[in-house]
């Protein structure tokens, strides 16, 4: 079997790359031939994907959200595709957390790799073109995960994210949302609005019953006045906080739920959706639940996953 091992050589303080001769080592415990590329420029990794999928059976990978969601996109539209490893190597790791990918074992994630089952997972689709694996969200806060500098998450990991969001978003900015599904509507002003596939988002496992193989997407709203007084705009902001904090199923007034398969949601065109960490379209957006789609080597005991029909050759 053909492997390639592709990786972003800034992610996660470099450390995956000086431990290339080791991550190399241990796939040729279960590849007979492994191939290495580094990433050089953002859009790379989706390119790379689209170019070699049909050549290898399997392509690990290896960096943040956003190393993951550049993968999706350059296997989104694809039919048929190989297997994927992946190794977290950035600041929250989310989708590693919610699939319970060890995030700080290097030894642990290969381990998956040459000893986990293959699973197919549920991703989100916008408006046709684009992909997240985990998150689509817009609002207070979003633009701190693609807006912190490189430096500052080496330095202080997600404590820069905190730092940048407070640094761009006070005052939290108000817009008005529209969310259909199906017969159901949601209509409401906000400061923030949220999708999820998965159970973490931002570092925090605020979707604790959230599943990645379900079908289906939860989202939350939190609402906001149109012309607040100081208190409301402090109870919109401990909305979000508790939001984050207590998770998705905790009773808040300040926050509305939804869920479903797919979502038509209407806002200004001047607001920027987030996709994984990275920044993606402006303005209105159409979200699906594309059901089992995407090919991942998860842990053999993962718990939250029926055994698949399909499991990895040990």
């Amino acid at each position: 079997m053909k492997c390639i091992f592709i990786y972003n050589p800034n992610s996660g303080r470099g450390r995956i790359a000086k431990k290339l001769p080791y991550i190399v080592r241990r796939l040729k415990e279960k590849y007979e031939r492994v191939d290495v590329y580094a990433t050089k420029a953002r859009g790379d990794l989706s390119s790379k994907v689209r170019e070699i999928a049909s050549e290898y059976d399997c392509i690990v990978f290896s960096g943040g959200d956003g190393t993951f969601n550049e993968v999706l996109q350059g296997a989104g539209d694809m039919d048929s595709l190989p297997d994927f490893g992946y190794i977290p190597g950035g600041t929250a790791n989310d989708v590693a957390h919610s699939l319970g990918i060890p995030r700080k074992s290097l030894r642990g994630a290969l381990n998956v790799i040459l000893r986990g089952r293959r699973e197919l997972l549920d991703c989100l689709c916008i408006n046709g073109r684009d992909y997240a694996m985990y998150s689509v969200s817009a609002g207070a806060f979003t633009s701190a995960s693609y807006t912190t500098p490189q430096e500052a998450k080496k330095a202080l990991g997600l404590l820069a994210y905190g730092l940048e969001g407070v640094r761009k978003n006070f005052p939290l900015r108000i817009y008005p949302v529209r969310i259909s599904e199906g017969e159901n509507c949601l209509q409401t002003d906000c400061v923030f609005t949220l999708v999820m596939n998965g159970k973490c988002v931002a570092g925090w496992k605020m979707n604790r019953g959230g599943s990645m193989q379900d079908g289906k997407a939860e989202g939350a709203v939190v609402r906001q006045t149109a012309h607040p007084s100081i208190p409301g705009r402090l109870r919109a902001l401990f909305s979000l906080v508790r939001l984050f904090v207590f998770g998705y199923k905790f009773p808040e007034k300040g926050v509305e739920h939804f869920g479903g398969k797919k979502f038509r949601i209407e806002v200004p065109d001047d607001v920027v959706w987030n996709y994984d960490g990275e920044r993606g379209c402006s303005g209105s957006v159409e979200i699906e639940v594309l059901p089992r789609k995407f090919p991942l080597i998860v842990p053999e005991n993962n718990k939250n996953m029926a055994m698949s029909q399909q499991t990895v050759d040990k």
